[in-house]
């Protein structure tokens, strides 16, 4: 992609091979992929181990605003939650809880965002690329990645095309995750597959496949406008898929499972399912997976329901939810 004398956009025929060659058709096993998603909401977890583990899933969220009211006062508002999730937590806990991961906005708020941000090692992502639809043309979503990057954005979430890719065009698919890549620069590019949309685990992991080849940094399930969003069968096979990535080629890439975790309870489950399939790769020291570098989740419900947990478990009695700021 790239513009002519007159400022137009024109397309730049692929170099690369077909991705309809280098990506293999895989057959998920619905009953197999079902059960085993469900065997890790079994698991029993202590009360020193669980309370890392909500501290860990705390610092994995990215804080969401994508509404039409949104304002630079919200934006703010929402950093410093980002920043400190509890203020009365060192008097109460004894100790700080962790910063989330990320704030993610809309492009034009970006610069709110970098500024509320500066210095506090939080992330600042947009949703770029014609958020939620992907349906806007190809040059308008490139400029937009290439904006927000330049206003300070750290990550870009881009939505794929999904009638492109269910129509079977694939190398549509993946020449316009390659352009909008190449736009973010020295951003991470996390692609949004909008699995609800997909309709059969063989698509989720066709679609992650396709992402992952050609150049995401991170697949994601959702935008969080469609129903179903995130579930656990849906977030086990693209797990999958980015383990084997790795087994073929070293490359890791992260997975962001966004839309309808709203408890504790759900994000340590999903916690061991990553733990249970990441956590030990051969040739990786370690589970960089356990980490907010390579695992995050789209919830922003999420955050006051692990302070909820983290102070029942150090004070033996439940806060109110209105003892937490909203944002």
């Amino acid at each position: 992609m790239h513009r002519d004398k007159g400022g137009a956009y024109t397309s730049i025929a692929m170099t690369s091979a077909s991705i309809d060659s280098t990506v293999p058709r895989r057959s998920v096993d619905r009953v197999a992929v079902e059960a085993r998603a469900a065997s890790f909401t079994k698991r029993s977890i202590k009360t020193e181990s669980k309370l890392r583990g909500l501290l860990l899933a705390m610092s994995m969220i990215d804080l969401t605003t994508l509404e039409g009211k949104d304002s630079p006062e919200k934006v703010r508002s929402i950093c410093r939650k980002a920043i400190r999730p509890c203020e009365q937590d060192e008097a109460v806990l004894g100790f700080r809880v962790p910063p989330v991961a990320a704030v993610c906005v809309y492009p034009s708020l970006v610069p709110v965002a970098r500024e509320a941000l500066a210095g506090s090692g939080v992330k600042v992502a947009s949703v770029a690329t014609g958020f939620p639809s992907g349906q806007y043309p190809l040059g308008l979503r490139v400029e937009d990645t290439r904006q927000a990057v330049d206003m300070g954005a750290d990550e870009i979430d881009m939505v794929i095309n999904r009638g492109a890719f269910l129509s079977g065009r694939l190398d549509v698919v993946a020449e316009e995750i390659r352009e909008v890549k190449a736009a973010c620069g020295p951003a991470h590019l996390k692609v949004i597959l909008e699995t609800g949309e997909l309709e059969t685990y063989d698509n989720v992991r066709l679609a992650s496949d396709v992402a992952i080849a050609a150049g995401a940094d991170f697949i994601k399930t959702s935008t969080g406008k469609v129903q179903p969003a995130a579930t656990m069968p849906v977030t086990l096979v693209m797990l999958e898929a980015v383990r084997d990535r790795y087994l073929r080629t070293g490359k890791i890439v992260g997975v962001k499972p966004a839309g309808g975790i709203r408890t504790a309870k759900q994000a340590l489950q999903y916690l061991v399912m990553v733990h249970e399939t990441l956590g030990h790769v051969p040739g990786v020291e370690g589970s960089p997976w356990m980490t907010p570098t390579w695992f995050r989740f789209g919830a922003s419900a999420l955050a006051n329901d692990i302070l909820r947990q983290v102070f029942k478990l150090a004070t033996g009695r439940y806060m109110a939810g209105h003892d937490f700021s909203e944002a």
